[in-house]
């Protein structure tokens, strides 16, 4: 089983909140973080069947397409600030109001916050213990809570740079029952990272400065840190 790292794009503690996407237009020949945030984003709805790989071909060029034709935007395959604005619409769930499922939504989170959740800790964190798993989860909502991050489940997610498991495509898998457990455990409270914002896998980070942050434990094979 994989085991994926964390990936950072921070440099300093006086980085802030970055937001879905960046400034540039997106076509046919584009490349990077953006595409691959691009696809993620396709994919997880529906539009994308292909590789994430960061690359913008006929595969993203015509799923860009359907997107654009399905919520009444002008279709043209091109990515500009409108197509981006419902794509991120599209991705940032609303959470129910009323007795809805109540049972079944701890804490005010909604069925797809906790299924976009599940997806992200089976990428990231299958075949760690079950506290790693459950840490994992943690982590991505003490981003939520923290003023330096995006203040939604999807936006921390789909935060550009934030997941390897976005980044591959990992996070498109099917969740086990396992990772299902460790976000509503999460969700529920418990926390066995400590209050982590970050985690990375020892034996796979390249980044020098993720080692400057205060470790705060080791669960399997991610260290947590603040």
């Amino acid at each position: 089983m994989f085991v994926f790292s964390f990936v950072f794009i921070a440099n300093s503690d006086q980085d802030v909140k970055v937001m879905a996407f960046s400034n540039q237009v997106l076509q046919q020949g584009a490349a990077g973080e953006d595409v691959t945030e691009l696809q993620s984003r396709l994919a997880y709805i529906g539009f994308y069947k292909s590789k994430v790989d960061g690359v913008f071909g006929w595969d993203t060029y015509w799923a860009v397409r359907n997107f654009q034709d399905k919520f009444g935007l002008p279709v043209d395959g091109i990515v500009g600030e409108s197509t981006k604005a419902m794509l991120v619409k599209a991705t940032k769930y609303e959470k129910p109001s009323g007795n809805n499922n109540s049972a079944n939504v701890p804490n005010g989170f909604s069925q797809n916050d906790i299924k976009l959740m599940s997806n992200a800790v089976h990428g990231e964190s299958r075949g760690e213990p079950y506290e790693g798993q459950v840490a994992v989860a943690a982590v991505i909502l003490n981003r939520v809570s923290n003023a330096s991050f995006p203040n939604t489940i999807a936006g921390v997610i789909y935060q550009p740079g934030a997941f390897t498991a976005v980044a591959d495509g990992q996070i498109n898998l099917t969740p086990n029952e396992s990772a299902k457990k460790a976000v509503l455990d999460a969700i529920n409270g418990w926390d066995p990272s400590g209050a982590a914002i970050y985690y990375f896998n020892p034996d796979t980070a390249t980044s020098s400065w993720i080692w400057s942050r205060p470790q705060i434990k080791r669960i399997g094979k991610h260290i947590f840190c603040k």
